[in-house]
């Protein structure tokens, strides 16, 4: 009955409700399938098996599979890996620091007093 080319409908996991084929036997509880679902090692109790079988070798390819279900009349989609983008700088950080002139101030006297004291200790030392 799971055979390979044996048309399936997935009916657990994230891609239930979706049609696959078996691509290979691999042991007597799971099947290696591809289609309309992720390629990928499946256990038979998640998979009703339909009249259908088209023809594939074992082992075949993504590209086989594809063109079978085409001759089915069934459009898969090619999923793509989205492409990365950039981070967004953060100059806004930055910018949102300068906008506030109270904190600048408070900041500024701060250095200020650093300064102050980094020089008192300069003469101390110089005295002694």
């Amino acid at each position: 009955m799971f055979s390979v080319g044996r048309l399936c409908v997935k009916i657990a996991g994230r891609d239930a409700g979706q049609k696959c084929v078996i691509v290979e036997v691999l042991d007597d509880k799971t099947v290696l399938i591809d289609g309309m679902t992720r390629r990928r090692k499946c256990n038979k109790v998640h998979l009703e098996p339909l009249s259908q079988t088209l023809d594939i070798k074992s082992k075949a390819s993504h590209d086989d599979v594809v063109k079978a279900f085409k001759d089915l009349g069934v459009e898969i989609k090619d999923k793509k890996p989205r492409q990365k983008t950039e981070k967004p700088k953060t100059a806004v950080r930055a910018k949102a620091k300068t906008e506030n002139p109270k904190k600048e101030k408070k900041a500024e006297a701060k250095v200020e007093k650093k300064a102050e004291k980094v020089k008192a200790k300069a003469e101390k030392a110089k005295k002694e």
